[in-house]
């Protein structure tokens, strides 16, 4: 089954088209605004440039508690998904703008709906409830969700093949670090923890957003500086992490301008390897221990330089990488040393395989 998987980022809708045997056969980036999707574009793109689907997965932020698994689109799902908005106004209507529009272009083939939520459906109530009013947590569904799920769910599946070993018998802590970024504990191949909770501000720091903060003193900005609730979202979301702690959200030019003695640039980094450092040291105590390491995503892929910074801290728990291997850039990998008691992995985000492999699930019912 040829799949096509559609994916809405922040300023482009991504498109990829899957063989069966999961080989890529076409793919184009468009441009997209928040809600908004260039028909014109899209129609060209699916008429001739990519080529014959059989099938089209979506990836979707939030699937709430209703959705834990992929599910075919109906009418009722996409109501159910439109109200889920609430829950991410940042994500969910660009999920929901690419839904609209390749459904325009390609109303005949089915389509299934991946969640980001899903893969974190079996975090144990420890891990997902929040220490808050019961009567708040029953009336608005507050709940640690956590995000990043499809990416998560692929390191899952890839870490095992590539060391040969059943995912049942591995203890993995997965880093997704691009812009967005966040840790999971993986334990028999399914999550038990994770860094991201009711929305994805929380847990490490991001590129762009605060990650976890003293929730008081947000309060105390609320109430004492007179900032606006709006103001707030929007600095958090948009003016914080990287980018607030030393004007750029690039890790590249952080990594550069710290080697150059900018000590703003040396405080962002450490603040960001400090908050990285301090969740895969929890996501490893989540587990008992663990096995694999692996970094993912932008970040975690490229760089070289803080998987490094990253593992140096964490001898302790059995972390080494090999420096050649490390600087190596083919490929799914490991990056550690024969002898380390803990296997460090760099794998490539493949979102799109996740999706293509739930399409076919779903739709071979």
């Amino acid at each position: 089954m040829r799949v096509l998987v559609v994916n809405a980022g922040s300023s482009t809708l991504k498109l990829r088209l899957l063989d069966d045997d999961d080989s890529l056969l076409a793919d184009e980036d468009l441009p997209a605004t928040w809600t908004e999707v260039d028909g014109g574009a899209l129609q060209r793109a699916l008429g001739s440039r990519l080529g014959e689907a059989q099938a089209i997965g979506h990836r979707i932020v939030h699937g709430g508690e209703r959705f834990r698994s992929a599910v075919k689109i109906d009418s009722g799902v996409e109501t159910a998904l439109r109200d889920l908005t609430e829950l991410a106004p940042l994500h969910q209507p660009k999920s929901l703008a690419a839904l609209d529009a390749v459904t325009a272009v390609l109303p005949a083939l089915p389509a299934v709906a991946c969640f980001d939520t899903a893969f974190h459906a079996t975090l144990p109530a420890a891990a997902a409830t929040y220490a808050l009013p019961s009567e708040w947590r029953d009336r608005w569904r507050l709940r640690r969700y956590g995000f990043h799920g499809l990416s998560h769910a692929w390191v899952a599946r890839r870490a095992p093949e590539l060391l040969g070993l059943p995912r049942q018998d591995l203890r993995i802590v997965s880093c997704h670090l691009g812009a967005g970024a966040s840790l999971c504990a993986i334990k028999d191949g399914v999550s038990i923890d994770t860094t991201m909770g009711f929305t994805p501000l929380e847990g490490l720091v991001m590129a762009t957003r605060s990650g976890s903060v003293d929730p008081g003193m947000l309060l105390w900005l609320l109430e004492r500086a007179g900032l606006s609730a709006q103001e707030l979202a929007e600095a958090l979301e948009h003016r914080s992490g990287l980018a607030g702690l030393c004007g750029t959200a690039d890790m590249r030019e952080v990594l550069a301008r710290a080697e150059g003695d900018d000590e703003q640039a040396r405080l962002a980094l450490e603040v960001y390897l400090h908050s990285l450092r301090g969740g895969i040291a929890a996501m490893a105590a989540t587990l008992g221990g663990f096995d694999v390491l692996v970094f993912t995503g932008g970040v975690g892929e490229r760089s070289a330089d803080v998987r490094k910074l990253t593992s140096d801290r964490l001898g302790f728990l059995g972390v080494a990488v090999d420096e050649e291997r490390n600087r190596s850039t083919t490929g799914d990998r490991s990056i550690s040393p024969e002898d380390a008691s803990v296997a460090t992995l760099v794998v490539a985000a493949r979102e799109d395989l996740e999706v293509a492999r739930q399409v076919r699930a779903v739709l071979a019912r």
